[in-house]
């Protein structure tokens, strides 16, 4: 590991009469979870972390680590504002607020759940280069958090002792309507991103995903999914240039960082190559008027075959038309069935839309008073499951209405799953309980782009995207393990009928499950990174291995350095 290749670096823990080198300190802990080995992974960690660092050891570590930091961090920033006005150790009253604020699984938010020795809350962008510099300076591992939306928590908890460098305040948004775009810092979440053009323009978007507390650095850096990109993309396909802070604290430009650096960080993850400070993007036009309609329908209901009939036009329908499906197991009369929802965003009338379906999906009886008719701000705020009505402002809150425990999978489909298969699907996803289907269509503008032009590889080919989902309230391991197993099970039945050699994955939709890495080898690396990035692994490596060749940024699915 990287860690033997640095100076060595010290640990202050209670009841050594000496400081502990960081890399015995590190190698500790990683006993402790090879003592631990035939648990869950998170099990692993949570052992080794608590074992390590128990009661007031922890603080006194704690401290001891954040003196050393706050002084480097003072000599190497602006002494306005302090240094210690950014930096949060377990001591301050104010830690545990800053640190659940952005955490929106609570899987990731128990008391056994391991917490940082810091957060660093950036002001400024010369914040971020200092902490950096000082992260390396005191040996410890630095999480990068933009939104906190990181579905398996990798933004904010490790295995090892480590920091979260915290962008939340970095969230400045400057639109341009003269030249049609916008430099979005990465702490910026997408509501405010997509208030911040309304206020400019009713007839500019911007194609990025329907969860407005979405932070921006994290969803762009992995690809930036949304309703619009049958019509214009991905957020990544209309990037101009970005910000980045370097491993050795340098902030680079598109010019400055090359052009190797600018196509890894369009889909390949920012936190494996820097801390992305911003992204300019290109607005997109959107009509004075769109179109929304729900329509569902049970088995009952011939769900079935309209499910099927949407897999043979969801991909090829006018690309100004997006219909997900949500598929999932309900109660309706007491009887156990499938609800499919069809839920849609048109760019255009309603007359359009009517036209449009009646020739290409006749069977789903879209009829005029299905359709709603609305500006597109209104109809972020529809997608974003506000009440009809809702003022645009709501997009400014950076608090979820509620947050759950959750688990989410993804997969591609290349091949229509027959009406057979989808049968054997309903009867598998009823057994099995809560666990639903998201289908994301493809098609239009995805299978125009070249799966080589930006990290993300996953374009022409894939009829649709599939998000499995389970959401829980419920609090303990028994329900934790119940729910895993749901999803985990319906992921294994799924099988036969979405992509292979290998299975891809989407990186947004972030998924332990694929594979970890401990040594950060290129063959750990391939085993998840072949599914995220399929051919396009081997060039980030390469990347990677040029840009931060001693893996400073990493965490459990980055990117590895060749060695």
């Amino acid at each position: 590991m990287h860690g033997a290749r640095r100076k060595a670096h010290l640990v202050f823990i209670k009841g050594s009469p000496t400081p502990l080198p960081i890399e015995s300190y590190n190698k500790q802990v990683t006993n402790m979870r090879t003592a631990s080995s035939g648990s869950v992974p998170g099990l692993v960690f949570l052992l080794g972390f608590l074992l390590f660092f128990s009661s007031s050891s922890s603080c006194e570590a704690s401290d001891s680590v954040y003196d050393t930091f706050i002084q480097c961090l003072a000599n190497h920033s602006d002494p306005s504002p302090p240094a210690s006005s950014i930096v949060y150790n377990q001591s301050n009253s104010s830690y545990t607020t800053v640190l659940q604020s952005y955490i929106r699984n609570r899987r990731f938010n128990t008391s056994s759940t391991p917490k940082p020795l810091i957060i660093v809350t950036p002001l400024v962008e010369s914040h971020v280069q200092a902490a950096i510099l000082c992260s390396k300076n005191v040996g410890m591992e630095m999480k990068i958090r933009s939104g906190g939306h990181d579905y398996d928590g990798l933004s904010y908890i490790s295995d090892i002792p480590f920091f979260i460098l915290d962008l939340f305040n970095l969230r400045a948004i400057d639109v341009n309507i003269g030249d049609e775009t916008a430099w979005v810092q990465a702490g910026a979440t997408l509501g405010e991103l997509y208030y911040r053009i309304w206020e400019k323009s009713k007839l500019h978007g911007f194609p990025a995903g329907v969860c407005p507390t979405v932070g921006a650095g994290g969803h762009i850096s992995g690809g930036g999914y949304g309703n619009m990109l049958r019509k214009y993309g991905l957020s990544i396909d209309q990037v101009v240039d970005a910000k980045i802070v370097d491993v050795n604290g340098r902030i680079l430009d598109r010019k400055g960082m090359g052009e190797d650096l600018f196509w890894a960080i369009r889909g390949g993850g920012g936190s494996s190559f820097g801390v992305i400070l911003a992204y300019k993007i290109k607005l997109v036009a959107v009509p004075e008027t769109v179109t929304v309609f729900r329509v569902e329908r049970t088995l009952d209901q011939n769900a079935t075959d309209l499910v099927y009939k949407w897999q043979l036009v969801a991909d090829k329908i006018d690309n100004d038309l997006f219909i997900r499906l949500l598929l999932q197991p309900v109660t309706v009369n007491k009887k156990r069935t499938i609800r499919a929802s069809f839920v849609s965003l048109f760019l255009g009338d309603a007359a359009r839309l009517l036209s449009v379906m009646d020739k290409d999906f006749p069977a789903l009886g879209l009829k005029k008073e299905d359709c709603m008719e609305m500006s597109w701000i209104e109809s972020v705020l529809y997608w974003g499951n506000f009440d009809n009505g809702t003022s645009a402002d709501a997009l400014l809150s950076r608090t979820p209405d509620s947050v759950n425990f959750l688990k989410r999978k993804s997969d591609y489909v290349q091949t229509p799953i027959s009406k057979d298969g989808l049968e054997w699907m309903w009867k598998k996803m009823i057994a099995i309980g809560k666990t639903g289907l998201v289908f994301n269509p493809y098609g239009g503008r995805m299978s125009e782009i070249p799966s080589s032009e930006t990290a993300f590889p996953h374009r022409a080919g894939n009829i649709y995207k599939i998000q499995y989902s389970v959401s829980w309230s419920e609090e303990g391991e028994a329900a934790d393990k119940e729910y895993m197993t749901q999803i985990r099970r319906l992921y294994s039945y799924m099988t036969p009928f979405v992509s292979k050699s290998p299975r891809g994955s989407f990186l947004n939709y972030r998924d332990v499950d694929i594979g970890v890495t401990k040594t950060w080898s290129y063959d750990e690396g391939k085993v998840y990174g072949a599914k995220y990035f399929l051919n396009n692994f081997d060039r980030l490596v390469k990347v990677k291995t040029a840009v931060d060749p001693t893996n400073f940024f990493r965490n459990e699915q980055s990117i590895p350095p060749l060695k």
